[in-house]
């Protein structure tokens, strides 16, 4: 079992950023990919970015947030942040961290752990 607890989140204005943490727990922290996800009211769940195992160098991001979101994996302190810039009135949603062994799929259905969300407003 994997434990993930996701931290950051708030009410932000257009343009503005912040900064996402998750923290795991549970089992070995280098084996596994982790994702971040995000749902908005009336839509479905979406990949935002992920971070492969071990040194994390492998990345992948949704063309949405390409060049504003960043995601970085701390394996000593066993987190991943995702860092978020130029924020938008359409990133406002519910953000997951989730995880699955070794490498990021863009689907959640192939995410095995999953923290319980927390909540990003956007404001204008």
């Amino acid at each position: 079992q994997v434990q993930l607890v996701e931290s950051g989140g708030g009410l932000v204005q257009a343009g503005g950023s912040l900064r996402l943490s998750c923290a795991a727990s549970g089992r070995t922290f280098t084996n596994y990919a982790m994702g971040w996800f995000r749902q908005a009211p009336g839509k479905e769940r979406e990949f935002v970015a992920g971070i492969g195992w071990s040194s994390g160098s492998n990345t992948k991001y949704a063309e949405s947030v390409k060049g504003r979101f960043t995601i970085s994996r701390d394996n000593d302190k066993n987190t991943v942040a995702l860092q978020m810039n130029s924020l938008k009135l359409e990133d406002t949603a519910v953000y997951y961290c989730a995880a699955r062994k070794y490498y990021v799929r863009v689907t959640s259905d192939d995410y095995d752990y999953w923290g319980q969300g927390t909540q990003v407003t956007v404001s204008s």
